[in-house]
């Protein structure tokens, strides 16, 4: 690929930058930033870094000097996957870029996969890489774990009247202007409820979301950061969010210009 193939995007879909946050990540991030140039050269690497203790800011700094599609954004502390997420979007769109990629620094969100998100891109305003559609499938996860995914995205289908079948899915695509009309900086969620807020925002708007099948695979070194209390969140807001879904829609039913004569 020449030098200004590169330039000009991913073809269909622009400027794009994969943001891929990080906390005590140095052993995965030295794997996941090479398999991504390597997948698709033509997108930018944000590595967004909440000043880890393990030296992973450092890891980044070394890897953005030898390549310049590499860029860190250092963080003051651990604040969480929303606000990591958040921080990514507001860089993109002071550095012009038409599309932003949400991706884990665990490996457990393929970069060889990335090429499909993008390509469906090109016909839709966000893409999720889902586990639970047809096709996507995912390996090493305990069987708690599994019913606890499937049963969430079932609360939230049900609870929330969206049909999309991995809600709370992280590996993610989105046109930036998407993210401005969402108001994505008044997004309060910042466990993984952010991505069931970031997609029932989405929703609500009227965007095209389209589902791609991945294979989610879970990491092989360091620790998760799923806990108790990320659940418990992700609970109360998908409950709190249909609740205020189902008072909308009764009160559009009654408003009176919707009444009949």
């Amino acid at each position: 690929m020449s030098g200004n193939e590169a330039d000009s995007g991913y073809p269909g879909v622009g400027r794009v930058l994969v943001i891929i946050p990080t906390y005590n990540e140095s052993e995965n991030v030295r794997l996941i930033v090479p398999r991504v140039r390597k997948s698709t050269p033509q997108v930018d690497i944000l590595i967004a870094d909440d000043n880890s203790p393990d030296g992973t800011g450092a890891i980044a700094d070394e890897m953005a000097a030898a390549d310049p599609r590499i860029k860190v954004l250092h963080r003051e502390g651990k604040q969480g996957l929303g606000a990591a997420y958040i921080a990514g979007f507001n860089w993109a769109h002071e550095h012009g870029y038409d599309a932003v990629v949400e991706m884990d620094a665990d490996g457990s969100h393929a970069p060889e996969e990335l090429p499909r998100l993008l390509d469906a891109l090109r016909g839709a305003d966000a893409v999720i890489g889902s586990r639970w559609v047809r096709g996507g499938k995912v390996i090493n996860w305990p069987v708690r774990r599994l019913i606890l995914s499937r049963g969430a995205n079932f609360y939230t289908r049900v609870v929330m009247g969206m049909g999309v079948k991995d809600a709370t899915g992280g590996y993610r695509a989105y046109r930036l202007p998407v993210l401005r009309k969402i108001d994505v900086d008044t997004v309060t969620s910042r466990g993984y409820s952010f991505q069931v807020e970031l997609t029932h925002r989405t929703h609500r708007h009227g965007f095209r979301i389209v589902e791609v099948p991945i294979t989610f695979a879970e990491r092989e070194h360091g620790v998760s950061k799923m806990s108790g209390s990320i659940i418990k969140e992700a609970l109360w807001k998908v409950t709190v969010w249909g609740a205020q879904s189902r008072r909308d829609s009764i009160r559009r039913m009654f408003k009176p210009g919707d009444r009949w004569p």
